[in-house]
């Protein structure tokens, strides 16, 4: 049993996996007004003055995201929401725990 002190390790690839699952429902929620577009969401970045949606965008079957107008990008949900939430990925992992239902310790 781990001390009061320590805190478990997060499970991030069974977070992300569980994250994948409801990614459409998440997006529209981080990203409102974005849209699918074959296996893709494309949404405005909310990180900048982004006028119209197409440069950032989010594979829904991998949570690889990418904003191709800065370079920004990242490989799965946790760091997605750590982009958008400017949060640290350890943080990132525990939101999207808790948004997806999953136990992080």
């Amino acid at each position: 049993m781990p001390q009061p002190h320590q805190r478990q390790r997060l499970d991030f690839q069974g977070i992300n996996a569980a994250a994948l699952a409801v990614l459409p429902v998440l997006l529209a929620r981080w990203l409102p007004g974005g849209h699918r577009e074959g296996h893709e969401f494309v949404a405005r970045n909310p990180r900048r003055a982004d006028r119209s949606p197409g440069s950032f965008k989010v594979n829904l079957r991998t949570g690889q995201w990418a904003d191709f107008a800065t370079g920004d990008a990242g490989g799965d949900v946790v760091s997605l929401a750590a982009y958008l939430f400017k949060m640290t990925q350890a943080d990132a992992a525990r939101r999207v725990a808790d948004a997806v239902g999953v136990d992080h310790g």
